[in-house]
């Protein structure tokens, strides 16, 4: 395969899934992260967590988990994989956005990459899902894959992104 080739089409551009049988297990990582923009008056809402529907960030991030295990099924190509860890976090930043990291494990043939996009993104249509009735103008922005580790393709780390503490 030649770089910049698309991986998951035929040689005659039929929609394929990749055949992993051949491929080695190793760990593989994957960390993702979002933004959500809002209201300062729903970023505070957020901060304090004054809500009547509860703690949204833990809401979100019960949300982000769940959609990480179900990246193989949302996903037409991706191969449904054994994860061994899914963490999402979440940085608030006054006055009016939340970040969000998805960092995802797995020991397999088969990335994690689709799974913690997706871990970050639906954490944050969670977010927006449980503040929408006081701010239906929320955005969210740059879903994007920041760091990768394992396989055949080595590691990926995107420039410009700080390291979050744990």
């Amino acid at each position: 395969m030649t770089t910049g080739e698309l991986t998951h089409f035929d040689q005659r551009g039929k929609a394929r899934m990749v055949d992993i049988s051949g491929k080695d297990i190793t760990l593989r990582e994957a960390v993702a992260r979002a933004e959500i923009i809002m209201k300062p008056e729903t970023f505070s809402i957020i901060e304090t967590g004054g809500t009547a529907k509860g703690d949204v960030l833990g809401v979100a991030r019960v949300a982000g988990i769940m959609a990480a295990k179900e990246a193989g099924r949302l996903i037409p190509m991706a191969h449904p994989i054994n994860l061994t860890g899914v963490g999402v976090d979440f940085r608030l930043q006054s006055p009016d956005a939340v970040h969000i990291e998805a960092r995802v494990r797995t020991a397999g043939k088969t990335g994690a990459e689709m799974e913690a996009l997706t871990a970050a993104g639906v954490a944050a249509l969670a977010i927006y899902d449980m503040c929408k009735a006081v701010d239906r103008g929320m955005v969210i922005n740059n879903i994007r894959l920041v760091e990768k580790s394992g396989g055949k393709s080595g590691t990926y780390r995107r420039e410009g992104e700080d390291q979050w503490e744990r």
